[in-house]
């Protein structure tokens, strides 16, 4: 079961403290429910099985199998929609590990963070620079994202490298 709060973010101060960073590369073989998300991340490849949520939109049951990096890039250009393209932060936070990701293409400038907890009522201390919660707001969810092109940024961070 995965259970996991997302907030948009309001500035760079992540970076800071982050540890690490990798390119992520995404697409969906499937426009419905359950998922089927191809995933490449850094060197390294997944193809996960997104159950739908079952609490409006803070856990799911996830399934999650690593791939031969060259299988997953033949499989992304069958994928429906969109592929997503960000670039992910790894960012210790109290204790806590957050996952910050900065959309590139149609999403230029999106910055969205993920706290993975081990349950719903798991109290953690929110970052200074995490703002609004967009859990549940499908409007955010990768797939979503894929499929549709209307994800408001309300704030773009831009990050030059």
């Amino acid at each position: 079961m995965e259970i996991e709060h997302k907030f948009l973010v309001n500035d760079t101060g992540f970076l800071a403290d982050a540890t690490t960073s990798f390119r992520i590369s995404q697409g969906y073989l499937s426009e419905s429910s359950p998922t089927l998300r191809i995933r490449i991340a850094g060197q390294r490849a997944f193809l996960t099985v997104k159950s739908p949520s079952i609490d409006g939109g803070l856990s799911r049951h996830e399934w999650e199998y690593e791939i031969p990096v060259q299988e997953a890039r033949q499989m992304l250009p069958l994928c429906k929609g969109h592929v997503i393209e960000k670039t992910r932060y790894i960012v210790p936070y109290k204790d806590k590990t957050w996952e910050v990701d900065i959309f590139h293409g149609r999403y230029e400038g999106l910055a969205v963070a993920e706290l993975e907890v081990v349950g719903a009522d798991e109290y953690f201390d929110l970052p200074p620079w995490a703002g609004t919660e967009v859990t549940g707001d499908k409007r955010y969810y990768n797939a979503y994202m894929a499929k549709y092109n209307d994800t408001p940024i309300p704030l773009k961070i831009n990050i030059d490298k």
